[in-house]
């Protein structure tokens, strides 16, 4: 299962990439190159560690002024 933030790497060619959008079959992918593309989902694998490095954390007892 991908989610939008997921970082993945295309079997191809290993490039890494971080999903943007999905639908049924593909995902929408941002590359390293800051080129995107669709891609067959089968065709990538999510990157945990990476996506776990990657991911932004906010502290719960942040006040937002709205």
């Amino acid at each position: 299962m991908f989610h939008i933030g997921d970082c993945v790497i295309f079997a191809c060619d290993g490039a890494r990439e971080i999903v943007l959008e999905m639908n049924a079959h593909s995902c929408h992918v941002l590359w390293e190159d800051r080129f995107v593309s669709w891609e067959k989902k089968e065709l990538l694998t999510v990157d945990v560690e990476l996506t776990k490095r990657q991911t932004i954390r906010v502290s719960s007892d942040v006040n937002h002024p709205l």
